[in-house]
């Protein structure tokens, strides 16, 4: 399996973790920008290997046959565009519907796609500088990261952020042509979390040393400028 990225130009790895609807992606972007920093979302190579799977008729619960299919897969990252090629095909698109984080978290448990995945995110935190949000960046992927960032919100705003989310794609909207419910985003939201906490490999946890962020009553610029703040002062 291999990947592909871009490097910054500004010396330093900026690790950001949390669960969903929290920002990690929007922030992480945005600042990635700021700082001229290589972005990598490792919750999309995830919900990209989820995709391909259910795509191809693997069996996720099959960990041999999740086995040899990533080994020939590849993943890779326009810095530029925000887009993500699986084995040469445009996922940007379908890694963000609803379907796509079930799958994620379904695959994320299993060893085999943990290992295969965590070692290419090594690989990239290894190329330069880089900022890169997921579950288990400061605790796994880049544990010595000059800086670390825990983002966290109440279950209902992360909640409604995502429902919302999914109200404005039409990728996301079901057969009827209406996005999924608000309950049933909730509902799915916490099986997620559970599943994210309570795995053996890599749980979603806050890293040592890591600053927590509540971003439930503030905007998104301005868990920018907190964070921006915080790396500007110490660098």
């Amino acid at each position: 399996m291999s990947a592909a990225g871009n490097k910054g130009f500004l010396l330093i790895r900026v690790a950001i973790d949390g669960p969903g609807g929290v920002g990690k992606t929007t922030v992480s972007r945005l600042l990635a920008e700021r700082f001229c920093l290589s972005y990598v979302d490792t919750g999309a190579m995830y919900r990209a290997v989820g995709v391909g799977a259910s795509e191809a008729g693997v069996d996720i619960s099959d960990s041999l046959a999740l086995a040899s299919f990533l080994e020939d897969a590849e993943i890779i990252f326009e810095a530029g565009t925000g887009k993500i090629f699986f084995n040469g095909k445009d996922f940007t698109g379908k890694i963000r519907e609803p379907e796509a984080s079930t799958l994620a978290s379904l695959v994320s448990e299993k060893t085999i796609v943990r290992k295969a995945l965590v070692a290419l995110q090594k690989n990239l935190a290894r190329g330069g500088s880089v900022i890169m949000e997921g579950r288990d960046i400061g605790t796994v992927v880049m544990p010595d990261a000059d800086f670390k960032f825990f983002l966290d919100a109440s279950h209902e705003v992360r909640a409604m952020r995502r429902h919302l989310e999914f109200a404005g794609k039409n990728s996301a909207c079901d057969a009827k042509g209406s996005a999924p419910e608000l309950k049933d985003v909730s509902r799915d939201m916490r099986k997620r979390d559970e599943r994210d906490r309570e795995r053996e490999d890599s749980p979603l946890m806050k890293a040592e040393g890591a600053i927590t962020v509540d971003t439930s009553e503030i905007s998104t610029e301005e868990v920018v400028e907190l964070i921006a703040t915080i790396i500007e002062e110490r660098i």
